[in-house]
């Protein structure tokens, strides 16, 4: 008897695989070859995390804290993150009101399980982070691409966002600074958002993971700051990855109506029950201790980004917006797209990337991952010495097309 072939969910036939895969499995293969591969596809700090949060996680296991937590993180952390925003940003939250998760990345998934049906339509300003648009689908909703433009240097257009609302939106996604472009929405753009919000009933998302790695100004706009009504229908997405090189602890943390962070604690309490005890720990470390090194990486960030913004638009034909907040940069190379290397054409990002892996060993990002197939994601957070021999190979790896 022949066996059967076993299909799986329809919800994950719809996710369509990333189209980063095949560069980074031919990235990795040509490092396990011994090859000279640069790194400029991280989403990362370069930087260590603080001895003083290691040294929480480190105590944490010292006193044997190894065991479950509640299911939304242990009460101490969240009142040290309660005390933060309402110290730093003058938001209020009770404890109830804040989830710990698994990551950021996480506390969306969380967020779009519990907010989201079959039917509902999210607003997802493009270029976008890769996840957002699967993880709105993973929900059952479909997400909505809002283009943003690069000759308004990716601010968000109201009359194009309204031109994209149906009777089926229930919500918008916003991220600011963004990844990857590192752009912040203006207030006005803001305003227009509150608005429609409360006009229309939507929830908004906002992902505020890189809002301590700014450039050139001590406070940005944010949604919360347009009404004070929009507190009810917004949903703060943040953690300590990016601000404490975290990355790898996997602490994010959600801010929101006690009645919708309660469906998210149901959804997590069925997945992971708890994030790390230990990592919790560590967190609360961070959290409650000095606030200073997310400004000691943005100081080292700053010139990283004028030096790679000025060695890429260097090259003739390359556009790049300038970011205002965290390590990447996401310029349009498109005016090389139709040449050809060995009557091999390129025709979009992705052949970009693969042949910049090929031909000048620099691992990054296409933008067809972001929503935006004109551009390339850089990032920045990496040594000097490799943004300059990489800038070097692009540049030798670009003469050669024609």
């Amino acid at each position: 008897m022949e066996s059967q072939i076993i299909s799986v969910a329809e919800r994950v036939q719809e996710i369509k695989p990333s189209p980063t895969l095949a560069v980074n499995a031919k990235a990795k293969a040509l490092r396990a070859a011994g090859a000279d591969v640069l790194n400029f596809s991280v989403g990362e700090p370069d930087f260590d995390t603080p001895e003083h949060v290691c040294q929480g996680g480190r105590e944490a296991i010292d006193q044997r804290f190894t065991r479950y937590t509640p299911v939304p993180g242990i009460l101490e952390l969240r009142e040290a993150i309660a005390k933060r925003f309402a110290e730093d940003k003058g938001w209020h939250y009770e404890p109830d009101q804040i989830q710990v998760s698994c990551g950021g990345k996480h506390g969306l998934y969380n967020m779009a399980q519990a907010l989201f049906n079959h039917g509902d339509e999210v607003l997802i300003p493009t270029p976008y982070w890769v996840s957002y648009p699967p993880i709105v689908q993973l929900a059952g909703a479909t997400p909505v691409s809002v283009p943003l433009s690069e000759n308004k240097d990716f601010d968000l257009d109201p009359h194009v966002l309204e031109s994209y609302v149906t009777d089926r939106t229930r919500g918008i996604i916003l991220n600011s600074p963004s990844n990857p472009i590192g752009s912040i929405f203006s207030r006005t753009a803001l305003e227009a958002v509150g608005r429609m919000a409360l006009d229309k009933g939507w929830v908004i998302i906002s992902d505020d993971i890189y809002d301590t790695i700014v450039y050139g100004q001590d406070t940005i706009p944010h949604i919360l700051d347009v009404d004070d009504k929009l507190k009810e229908q917004t949903l703060i997405l943040n953690g300590v990855s990016k601000s404490f090189a975290m990355t790898g602890w996997r602490i994010g943390y959600s801010l929101g109506p006690k009645h919708i962070l309660a469906a998210m604690n149901k959804i997590q309490s069925q997945s992971t029950s708890n994030p790390s005890s230990v990592a919790q720990k560590a967190a609360l470390a961070a959290v409650a201790g000095p606030q200073d090194f997310a400004e000691m990486m943005t100081e080292a960030f700053l010139p990283r980004r004028d030096f790679i913004i000025n060695a890429l638009i260097s090259n003739e034909g390359i556009t790049c917006v300038v970011p205002k907040g965290a390590f990447y940069v996401f310029p349009n190379f498109s005016a090389y797209y139709g040449r050809s290397f060995n009557d091999k054409k390129i025709g979009n990002s992705l052949e970009m990337a693969d042949y910049l892996l090929d031909k000048a060993l620099l691992a990054i990002v296409p933008g067809a991952a972001f929503g935006a197939d004109d551009f390339i994601r850089f990032s920045f957070a990496t040594s000097m010495e490799v943004i300059t021999e990489g800038m070097k190979r692009l540049k030798d790896a670009l003469a050669k097309l024609t």
